[in-house]
């Protein structure tokens, strides 16, 4: 297969996976704008006007960049995972596997659709947030850098799930227990100044600190966390997750019965 069939086929599968979460829309991404909105109200204007300033910022300003990159998080993970998974389920991925389609070929067509719907509820949620407070971003090309490798990392996350994955339940195991008790631990709704020095050092395990806070220096311009040290966790990550799920891919972990 030469680039420009590697091309076509990387588009076929974009297209399938951007079209399978824009079709049902009502259930994609018009829930995160509900959920994200009710944060708004209750953490960024009811409680937010008691707290006062966080990190030199209005409270609600300093948790809008933690509150849409969560969105970001749950919906580049969920999308990669139920649709690969119930490839796996209905035996479409074993279509694509014996095609002459290379692996990393296939791998990024998941994640880049993982990522479209990051960015699609992402940006949504920005939009809902400009209800409630006057948005200046700080540094567009950062914030543009994280919201994608964020998005990357965790489309990737989602599809070592669904390799892994043997039933429908299991799916949820990794985002219930894991990833939603990071993301609250990861400085959205708080400064890790905060905190005494055991759990701050403890905090510097969780790498989804990294991401919030490279973000909101971003959005805001106010990071617990050095940018360059934020920027270099999270690529390595992307590429450390990147070869381990195309070795899966290639081994034909979870495909092979």
């Amino acid at each position: 297969m030469d680039l420009r069939q590697q091309y076509h086929a990387f588009k076929t599968i974009v297209l399938k996976e951007f079209l399978r979460f824009i079709r049902i829309w009502p259930q994609t991404v018009v829930p995160p704008a509900v959920t994200m909105g009710l944060y708004f109200i209750i953490f960024g204007n009811l409680i937010g006007r008691r707290i006062g300033e966080m990190g030199g910022q209005p409270y609600i300003d300093f948790i809008v960049p933690g509150l849409i990159l969560m969105s970001v998080i749950n919906n580049a993970y969920s999308n990669v995972v139920s649709s690969f998974f119930s490839s796996k389920f209905h035996r479409h991925i074993e279509e694509m596997v014996v095609s002459p389609t290379p692996n990393y070929v296939i791998l990024t067509g998941f994640i880049a659709g993982g990522v479209a719907r990051g960015l699609v509820v992402g940006v949504v949620v920005t939009g809902v947030s400009m209800f409630f407070t006057e948005l200046r971003i700080h540094h567009f090309g950062v914030m543009l850098v994280v919201v994608l490798l964020t998005a990357t990392l965790f489309a990737l996350g989602g599809f070592i799930n669904g390799i892994y994955a043997r039933t429908f339940d299991a799916i949820s195991i990794v985002p219930t227990f894991i990833l939603t008790p990071l993301t609250y631990l990861g400085g959205v709704f708080y400064s890790i100044d905060m905190l005494p020095g055991f759990w701050q050092q403890a905090s510097l395990a969780n790498p989804i600190l990294y991401m919030i806070n490279a973000f909101r220096y971003g959005l805001v311009g106010v990071s617990d966390i050095p940018i360059g040290t934020a920027l270099g966790i999270i690529i390595a990550f992307v590429v450390v997750l990147y070869l381990f799920a195309l070795r899966l891919l290639n081994r034909g972990v979870g495909i092979r019965h």
